[in-house]
C-alpha cells in the first residue's frame, strides 16, 4: 500500500459517523381494525394499554373495517387524518387468515403505499398467541443490517421505549455474503487472504460498534433514562434474526419497511413479519 493509500485509510477510519438524539412526534395515532368502529375501539384501548409509553397528549381515532370496504377507502381515511403512526393487525378485513404466508392483502398493500410508520399487532381472533396489551415496550429490539448511520431507525425505536427500559440495537452481518467476497479474495494472490478475513471482520464489528457507542454516549447528554443493548453478530439474517428476537423476548420489534430507492418492501422486512406472528412489529 503506497502512502497515499495508507492516509486516505487512516482518515476514512477516524470520520466515524455519530448518533444524533431527535425527538420524533406521535402526536396523532390511527387504530384500523375488523368490524365495526365499536369493535375497533376495544382493540384501540389494548393498543393503548401497549403503547401507555406515548403519554396522555395523543388524538386517537379507532376505525373499523366497515367503514372502509376497499383499500382506497382506507387510504381516503389516513389522507384525511394524516396521523403520525397506524396501528393495525395481520390480515385485517382479510378473508386469507388461514395463510400465514401472507399479511393480508390490505396490510400488503398499506406498508408499500405509506410514508407513515405501521404497528402490525396480532390479529384479535388469533389463537395460542400471547396477549400484546398484557405486555409492554420494556424490551424494544431494533433490528437492521445497516445500524451505523441509522438515526431515524433508533430514534424511532427510542420513542416507544419505556423510560428505564431497554433498547436492544441489534446489527447483523450476512456471513453468507462475507463467504462470498472472502472467496474472491482468496483467488488473488497478492491479497494474503488470512490476514483480509480477520481484519475484515474486525472492520464490520467495528463500526456497528462504534456507532452503539454514540448511541450511549447521545442519550447520557440528553439525560434519556434507557438501557442500550449491543448485539452486533454474523449470521443467516433471518434465522439470525429471530432467534435474537426470540432470546431477548422482545415486546416490540423495529425494523425498516423498504430502503429509500426500494418501492417493494425491504428484502428482511417481510419475511420477518411473517414469522413473527406473535410479536408487535413497527415497520417504519
Amino acid at each position: 500500500m503506497d502512502k497515499v493509500d495508507q492516509f486516505e485509510s487512516l482518515f476514512r477510519s477516524a470520520t466515524k459517523p455519530a448518533f444524533e438524539r431527535e425527538e420524533v412526534p406521535i402526536a396523532s395515532v390511527l387504530v384500523a381494525a375488523d368490524g365495526s368502529d365499536e369493535e375497533a375501539e376495544a382493540y384501540g384501548d389494548r393498543v393503548r394499554s401497549f403503547l401507555d409509553t406515548l403519554g396522555a397528549n395523543v388524538h386517537w381515532r379507532d376505525v373499523g373495517s366497515d367503514g372502509f370496504p376497499t383499500i382506497n377507502a382506507l387510504h381516503e381515511i389516513l389522507e384525511a387524518e394524516q396521523p403520525d403512526l397506524i396501528c393495525t393487525h395481520r390480515h385485517l378485513a382479510s378473508a386469507s387468515r388461514r395463510w400465514q404466508s401472507t399479511l393480508g392483502e390490505y396490510l400488503d398493500v398499506l406498508t408499500q403505499t405509506t410514508d407513515t410508520p405501521v404497528l402490525v399487532l396480532p390479529h384479535p381472533g388469533a389463537e395460542d398467541v400471547p396477549d400484546f396489551a398484557q405486555r409492554d415496550t420494556s424490551m424494544v429490539m431494533a433490528l437492521t443490517n445497516h445500524l451505523p448511520g441509522d438515526g431515524r431507525l433508533v430514534n424511532t425505536a427510542l420513542r416507544l421505549t419505556r423510560p428505564q427500559g431497554t433498547l436492544a440495537l441489534c446489527h447483523i452481518e450476512d456471513d453468507l455474503v462475507f463467504e462470498r467476497y472472502m472467496e474472491v479474495i482468496s483467488r488473488i494472490p497478492d491479497v494474503d487472504t488470512d490476514l483480509a478475513r480477520e481484519t475484515i471482520h474486525a472492520q464490520l464489528e467495528k463500526e456497528p460498534r462504534d456507532w452503539i457507542t454514540s448511541v450511549k454516549q447521545a442519550l447520557d447528554t440528553a439525560g434519556v433514562h434507557v438501557r442500550v443493548q449491543e448485539l452486533v453478530v454474523f449470521g443467516h439474517h433471518l434465522k439470525t434474526c429471530l432467534h435474537h428476537v426470540k432470546e431477548q423476548e422482545a415486546g416490540l420489534v423495529v425494523i425498516h419497511t423498504k430502503d429509500e430507492d426500494q418501492s417493494a418492501m425491504h428484502g428482511l422486512a417481510y419475511p420477518l413479519a411473517i414469522d413473527l406472528r406473535d410479536t408487535p412489529l413497527l415497520m417504519a
